[in-house]
């Protein structure tokens, strides 16, 4: 068999309402890429006997290998096998193994045994059976119409067992599988998300293997790349390839791999280059602070916050004249520029990054709500300023989390050509 298509169905109306999350489709994900087989899709479905037929009807008709996780409980709204059942007349019969099991279990707490728990030990006939070493109810792998269907509990913990001990050595065996697919995620910031598609359309356009996804978040942008081959490292290989041909349109804006952050790469430029930073923070709060200061070891290159969200607070911990305020106002790149300036001073750093602006929802100082100015000084390295001005757009939280974010891209560009 060539390509296999695969899909991960989970069972359970917990999920839809976002009372959990559903981690086990990542993980399973991850650990079939692993093994070079290619996930398609992926469904939620609540507990209801006629969504989750429809369900499985879908993914019987598109997909070669099937793999459904909860719903085998002991409840009545546990209802996987019967759905299965429902479509495919597959006989269900008492698991011996897991009945002993299940007895055993409430003999040794000294519980009574009701008649629903009997229900996690029914699996299909001729269905291969995996051992639930972890809990109860025991996996399955069935067979129907070409398709393969795994059933899994919903418990990650009983989930990941089994398809360790057994569902990745079956498929193994199985589909005689012989290639891994490997991703990398390259991370850009300072371009939005059109911009890095525009600029890399060639490449998107001729894409095939490895293949190239842009992906936006909050104030930065990532590629993507993901190769398969017979072998991780000639999968890396390929990706290295890619790389190259993408750093060479759009690596002014690279920074970092994978789970790499922004603020993750200002402190390890500030710690190679032994410099310290402080800031001063009417805008944002703290919130510049808390990031950088959620690292380890920042504390070798951080001096601190001055929050001065008030123009008393500018005036009398950062020393900010009344003049000055009085004839620029605090919303300005001149105020932002003696933060910055001051802050230094006042913390003894060799950087300081000031942020004041307006989070809005109303206006102030005559300046409309996203108006931000963000200044870096560079003191003990030529008296460098570097003052610039934003409107972001958003409401309260997104304009502070886009000033954040825009504030330690200034610094990483600073800090790359010091």
């Amino acid at each position: 068999m060539g390509e296999y298509k695969a899909e991960i169905i989970a069972v359970g109306t917990e999920l839809l309402l976002g009372q959990i999350a559903n981690t086990n489709a990542q993980w399973l994900s991850q650990k079939l890429a692993n093994q070079g087989i290619s996930v398609y899709f992926h469904g939620v479905v609540g507990d209801n006997l006629e969504r989750v037929k429809t369900a499985f009807q879908l993914a019987s008709d598109r997909s070669d290998l099937i793999i459904v996780t909860g719903g085998l409980g002991p409840t009545d709204d546990d209802m996987t096998r019967e759905a299965f059942q429902a479509i495919t007349n597959n006989h269900l019969k008492e698991d011996e193994q897991t009945i002993d099991k299940i007895r055993g279990y409430f003999a040794k707490t000294k519980r009574k045994m009701t008649p629903n728990n009997r229900k996690q030990a029914l699996v299909f006939e001729n269905s291969l059976v995996l051992q639930n070493s972890t809990g109860m109810a025991p996996g399955m792998i069935v067979d129907f119409n070409g398709k393969k269907w795994v059933f899994l509990p919903g418990v990650p913990r009983e989930m990941k067992t089994i398809t360790t001990e057994h569902v990745i050595p079956y498929l193994k065996r199985t589909f005689l599988l012989t290639s891994v697919i490997e991703s990398r995620m390259l991370r850009f910031i300072g371009i939005g998300e059109s911009q890095l598609e525009h600029e890399l359309k060639p490449l998107i356009d001729v894409q095939q293997n490895p293949t190239i996804a842009p992906l936006a978040s909050e104030g930065e942008v990532a590629i993507r790349l993901t190769a398969k081959a017979e072998s991780k490292e000639k999968a890396n290989e390929l990706i290295d390839k890619t790389e190259l041909s993408v750093l060479e349109q759009v690596g002014n804006y690279f920074y970092g791999y994978d789970s790499t952050s922004i603020h993750e790469c200002v402190f390890e430029l500030l710690k190679s280059k032994k410099l310290t930073l402080a800031a001063a923070e009417s805008l944002t709060g703290g919130g510049f602070s808390n990031e950088i200061v959620s690292l380890s070891g920042v504390s070798q290159v951080y001096m601190g916050s001055v929050v001065c969200y008030s123009v008393y607070s500018k005036q009398h911990l950062l020393g900010i004249s009344p003049e000055l305020i009085e004839v620029h106002g605090t919303i300005s790149e001149q105020c932002a520029e003696a933060m910055a300036k001051n802050v230094c001073s006042k913390l003894n750093s060799s950087i300081g990054i000031s942020f004041t602006g307006v989070a809005g929802p109303d206006d102030s100082e005559g300046k409309s709500a996203g108006t931000v100015f963000i200044s870096v000084h560079g003191h003990g390295h030529k008296g460098e300023m570097n003052t610039e001005a934003f409107h972001f757009q958003g409401d309260r939280d997104t304009i502070r989390t886009r000033a954040i974010k825009k504030g330690f891209e200034l610094l990483y560009r600073l800090l790359k050509d010091l």
